[in-house]
């Protein structure tokens, strides 16, 4: 009963969830693999993602929006890997009014490489981080009122943020993989 639950029902370039009918995916397909401008929408036509594949595999920016229609990721692929500064934003005070920044966090062949900075929600600076290759160089963080904290917090601080962050980038990942296409 469970696999019927979480069948996809192909509807020419559409798919329509039956484990989350509330979300509706539009993408093109090429040789039996996802390729082109893919969409997530809700019924009512608003974004939840968009994004592109080639030969299958996610490229370019992926833009993620909740369901109350607030933007709150943009992540940059190549070849399924995330390149280029991913960034996240808190849901807004007031619906669709602009989200104050979480985080930005470069990447280079879908690891950490760079800088990352989190904020605060009240738009102070929580976190800067300096990552090359995935391994964490140095750590500086600040307290909601902006006192520094001493740097074995601060590398506290950042093992749990990416820990945190790995969890919901993987969340949005499969939200996309369970929302189509499916090409087969």
């Amino acid at each position: 009963m469970r696999a019927v639950a979480a069948a996809l029902i192909l509807c020419g370039s559409t798919v329509v969830s039956a484990a989350a009918p509330e979300l509706i995916a539009s993408a093109g397909c090429r040789d039996g693999a996802p390729n082109g401008a893919y969409e997530l929408r809700m019924p009512d036509g608003r974004l939840r993602i968009l994004g592109a594949f080639a030969k299958g595999r996610r490229t370019g920016t992926f833009l993620f929006w909740a369901a109350t229609g607030d933007r709150i990721a943009v992540i940059p692929y190549e070849d399924d890997a995330k390149v280029g500064t991913v960034a996240l934003w808190y849901p807004p005070a007031i619906p669709l009014t602009e989200p104050r920044r979480k985080l930005e966090a470069a990447h280079a062949a879908g690891v950490r490489h760079g800088v990352t900075r989190s904020w605060h929600a009240n738009g102070r600076q929580r976190t800067e981080y300096l990552y090359e290759r995935g391994k964490l160089v140095t750590a500086r963080a600040w307290s909601e009122q902006g006192a520094p904290l001493p740097e074995p917090e601060a590398r506290r601080v950042a093992e749990r943020d990416l820990a945190q962050d790995t969890d919901y980038f993987a969340s949005l990942e499969r939200t996309i993989a369970d929302n189509g296409p499916r090409c087969d």
